[in-house]
This record gives C-alpha cells, structure tokens and sequence, in this order.
C-alpha cells in the first residue's frame, strides 16, 4: 500500500508536465493559426491547474492513459480552417511525443550516474538518498510512459481524441461532415473501448515498445 503511495505521488508531477504541455501547445497553435479562444479563456498557460480534468488526471495516475480538459478552439477563426484544423491538433501529441524523449534522455542519463555512484563504499551515501533516487527514476519512467500513452492515445480517431478532428481535417469535405455528425456518439464508443480493455490491449504493448526503443 505504502509502495503505492509513494509511486503515485513522485508520478503526479510527470503527469501534470504531461497534460499541461499537450493543452497549451493546441493552444498555442490555434493562436499562431489565427484563432485567440484558448487565450481569451484562459488557458495559454502553463498552470496545470487550468488544464486538470479531475476523472482523466486520475485515469492518467491509475492507468497510465486518461486525458485533460480540452483547451476551447473554434477551428472557424482559424485562418485555413480545415487544414489549421490538423495542425491544431496534432500540436498536442507532438509536445507529448518530444516531452517523452527528453524523460528518456535524462532517464538513460541517470541510470548511467545511479550505476556510477553505487561503486562507492558509502552505506551512509545510500541510507539517505536510495529514497530520492528511487523516486527520481518512478518520476522519469512515468514521464516516459505517460507522455507516450497521452500521445497515442490522443489520435486515436474516435471523438473528442485529436486523432478524430487530424481524419476530418483528411477527409473530403462531404466524408468529413458526414464524421464529424457522430461527434456526439463519440464519448459513449470512447467508454466503450476503455471499459472493455481492447484500447489498454493495443495502447500497452505499443508504449511499451517505444519506452524499450528510447531508454
């Protein structure tokens, strides 16, 4: 239980740095694309905080894949909607995706140091930092996963997910629009998929893979 505890409390700022990053840089797109919404909410900002969704944040620390509160875009103020639509979008798991390397550069970093330090003959080095170390690299594996985990699963092509809104900015106009219809069914199929673990069966062994590629 303690074990527990302490995993999901040296994974909370790796989740935050996770979600924080994917909403401000939809934001930040939209805004460089012509469209101020996310700014005149509020929400081009680093501050975790405005960006918790409190069920996906929890999803995200329980089960390594979840979601934040979507940043507000209005794809109509954009300057090329259709195509800004695809940029906007992927601007998310884009973040998500470089945020993941940076964890696992730093990750195969410290396990080269961690592998250093334990040559020396120091137990009292080790009584007051194998706590610290431990939860260093819970923090950067975390970082790893879930920045990995939000990203595919963000484009995935059913609504709300990103990967929804990158197909309807693909698709032809009359394909799109006859989409984008089942925008309001996409939640329940979303739950759906989750609940039933056939997202968790594919997600896993594709993030799993790429952590083993980068660390």
């Amino acid at each position: 239980m303690l074990d527990n505890i302490f995993e999901i409390v040296w994974s909370i700022p790796a989740v935050l740095i996770a979600i924080t990053f994917h909403e401000y840089w939809h934001g930040r797109m939209a805004y460089k694309l012509g469209d101020p919404t996310a700014a005149e909410a509020g929400r081009l900002t680093l501050n975790p905080l405005a960006h918790l969704d409190p069920i996906g944040t929890l999803m995200l620390l329980l089960f390594r894949f979840g979601w934040a509160k979507p940043v507000p875009v209005n794809f109509n103020r954009l300057n090329h909607p259709k195509r800004d639509m695809i940029y906007v979008s992927l601007a998310g798991p884009i973040a998500n995706i470089v945020i993941a390397v940076i964890f696992a550069l730093v990750l195969r970093l410290s396990y080269h140091f961690i592998g250093q330090i334990t040559m020396v003959q120091s137990s009292s080095f080790f009584n007051l930092s194998v706590t610290m170390l431990r939860g260093w690299l819970i923090f950067l594996q975390t970082g790893v996963i879930i920045n990995l985990a939000l990203a595919i699963f963000n484009l995935i092509p059913v609504p709300p997910l990103d990967g929804s809104k990158i197909l309807i900015g693909l698709l032809p106009y009359s394909q799109a629009y006859r989409y984008a219809k089942l925008e309001s069914y996409g939640p329940i199929l979303l739950l759906i998929l989750v609940l039933s673990g056939i997202i968790g069966k594919v997600l896993f062994p594709i993030v799993f893979f790429l952590f083993r590629f980068l660390v």
